[in-house]
């Protein structure tokens, strides 16, 4: 599971250089019995530590020898976790709550028996630290989850965006091609970072019973009162109170931006999947992309009430990520989440299709997200009507009527928006956890005037 936080990162956005918030509640969620509510949550919890090092910098005006705080967040290279000449150093906790519990038991490292771990900083530059990739994989932790007696993986720090899109040209009314060649562009985030929580925990600790489907989504959260200090330190710039309350959430990518409508937008990411049919319904049964692609391309806008989204994106899918419990005509369990059947056989690295379900990948999007899969292009083609019953623009589709012998319909045409693996640049590990070494702050070369 790969939860990424605080997108956009300039890999030489110093001098702070993107902490995880200290007063935020960080969870991944899981559903594993088809009711929309959390059966498993693994909360995240960040300590951020200066050691205000300083340096002797010389007589001060009353004569005496002084030595004055540095600015910075490291006064020599790095090597290991909590290097001597780190400033501040980043811990965690984490811990597990079951069945709605607010407070859950704490996860611990395998090897030492610690329950805070150390977080890498993020990557300075090639001169404070040297082999990136070798340090931050000293913070890669075996752990003993509560509740399963098979060791997991942990790992929490900075890592190289791995998603690809043209943001700009997509939110500037879809300024490009929308049926051209899926690598005709950039990835406009291919020079930058993200935050990311990572957590791989064998598959017989999350299920539950005979139920192969599991939901999961990622939230943040915040006390609900904050007041500004008119005395400030770096250990605490503000007064925080209150009971945490949901302020960001995200299960299948790209939801809130381009499905839910703008009053609404806060409303979602505050909501719980349970609630999504009674609130948000009505933005999927009846999408505004289509009808925005229409008045620009002239493209034909599928027949609602859009079935076909509400299974991929509330309900699961019949057949592949649909819980049993759910049930498509009182919608009792349905929620929107990502959903992964785990009984799905994974499709070896060499042969996976980074369309997913539309080339007849049935380990891949929406079944589960993996890092490579191009959701950015089967969203779009899905939103104009691949998967739906009419197909009005003959739109690439996987056929599944013999679900032994699933075939491609109409290869090729793909909605896309030009950022494709094949210009998405060296985004990913094949080992956990998975998303590729960080951009370094320096040595770097401008791309632009």
């Amino acid at each position: 599971m790969l939860a990424n936080f605080i997108p956009f990162q300039d890999p030489y956005g110093g001098p702070n250089f993107y902490p995880f918030d200290e007063d935020a509640l960080y969870e991944i969620n899981i559903d594993n019995d088809g009711d929309a509510v959390e059966d498993i949550t693994y909360q995240f919890q960040f300590d951020n530590k200066y050691r205000n090092a300083t340096v002797p910098t010389g007589p001060g005006l009353d004569g005496a020898e002084t030595s004055t705080a540095v600015a910075v967040i490291n006064t020599g290279t790095i090597e290991m976790p909590a290097d001597a000449d780190l400033n501040r150093v980043d811990t965690y906790t984490v811990k597990v709550a079951r069945d709605g519990a607010e407070n859950g038991k704490s996860v611990v490292d395998a090897n030492s028996g610690k329950r805070t771990f150390i977080k890498p900083i993020a990557n300075i530059g090639q001169k404070s630290i040297a082999d990136y990739a070798a340090y931050a994989h000293q913070h890669v932790y075996d752990v003993t989850l509560p509740g399963c007696h098979t060791p997991a993986r942990l790992f929490v720090g900075q890592r190289r965006e791995g998603f690809f899109i043209n943001v700009g040209e997509i939110f500037d009314l879809i300024n490009l091609d929308p049926l051209g060649s899926r690598d005709s562009g950039v990835n406009i985030l291919d020079g930058k970072n993200i935050n990311t929580v990572a957590l791989e925990v064998p598959t017989k600790c999350l299920v539950a019973g005979d139920e192969p489907v599991i939901g999961t989504w990622a939230t943040a959260s915040l006390p609900e009162t904050r007041t500004l200090i008119p005395d400030p330190t770096v250990d605490k710039p503000e007064q925080t109170s209150g009971d945490f309350v949901q302020v960001s959430r995200l299960g299948s990518p790209l939801v809130n931006e381009v499905v839910i409508g703008v009053p609404d937008k806060n409303l979602f990411n505050a909501s719980e999947p349970q609630d999504d049919v009674a609130q948000f319904a009505g933005y999927v049964t009846n999408p505004t992309l289509p009808v925005l692609a229409n008045a620009l391309f002239g493209t034909a806008i599928p027949a609602t009430p859009r079935v076909d989204l509400v299974q991929a994106f509330v309900t699961g899918i019949p057949g592949l990520t649909q819980p049993a419990n759910v049930d498509l005509e009182t919608f009792e369990g349905a929620g929107e989440m990502l959903r992964l059947n785990t009984a799905v056989p994974v499709t070896p690295l060499g042969s996976q299709q980074d369309l997913g379900f539309l080339a007849c990948d049935l380990a891949g999007f929406p079944n589960g997200r993996r890092p490579m899969d191009d959701v950015v292009d089967i969203e779009l083609s899905a939103a104009l009507g691949a998967v739906s019953a009419d197909n009005p623009n003959a739109l690439q589709t996987c056929d599944v009527s013999d679900p032994n012998n699933p075939q491609i319909v109409n290869e090729g045409a793909v909605v896309n928006d030009g950022a494709s693996l094949a210009n998405a640049g060296d985004l990913f590990m094949d080992a956990f956890p998975y998303l590729g070494t960080p951009l370094p702050g320096s040595p770097s070369e401008a791309s632009e005037p």
